[in-house]
């Protein structure tokens, strides 16, 4: 079966389940709004790339992330949008990734990137052991993902993200890095 362009723009993906080798195809189908969406992310991800490509210029860096936000509001809708960014055990998250974004925005890229990352991070930590199965299953990366050295890397977010100490040493960590950083400048 192939992508229609008509009425419903139909992709295609194989998932391989994990007994054997059956595969199974699952379709989704894509609102006009959620094409929009996926356009504006995969535009907000470029820019922030070409951003820091070319040395952390903070219009691209500004520029990227607003579209990358856009994006997630029209791919999941404003209501989803809403509840993921202000659940309570991802609030730290958002004020991180907000304020790194209020930082490029003023004019500190480099350190705006670094509180943005950390905040991406906390906000999507539980999106990465999916990603991680993802990955593990495309032709080339995954083979490289089922190495016996990298093979041992659980997908667990119990065992990757501790959501005890650990993270309270990192938040801190963050917070004197920028601290010093605030400085140096």
């Amino acid at each position: 079966p192939g992508c229609g362009l008509g009425r419903g723009f139909r992709v295609w993906f194989y998932e391989v389940l994990n007994f054997g080798d059956k595969r199974k195809m699952i379709s989704v189908n894509f609102t006009d709004t959620q094409k929009i969406g996926l356009g504006l992310v995969a535009f907000g991800l470029a820019l922030l790339m070409l951003g820091v490509m070319l040395f952390f210029d903070s219009g691209l860096l500004a520029i990227g992330n607003i579209l990358f936000i856009a994006g997630i509001f029209f791919i999941i809708g404003p209501h989803k949008t809403y509840n993921f960014f202000f659940q309570t055990h991802k609030l730290k998250g958002t004020l991180f990734f907000v304020g790194g974004m209020l930082i490029v925005l003023i004019g500190w890229p480099i350190i705006g990137m670094l509180v943005e990352i950390y905040g991406a991070f906390v906000l999507f930590r539980g999106l990465i052991p999916y990603a991680l199965l993802f990955l593990r299953r495309l032709p080339v990366i995954g083979h490289v993902l089922n190495l016996p050295g990298l093979r041992s890397v659980r997908t667990n977010t119990s065992f990757i993200f501790c959501y005890g100490s650990f993270s309270r040493r990192l938040t801190i960590s963050c917070l004197a890095i920028c601290h010093v950083l605030f400085y140096c400048y």
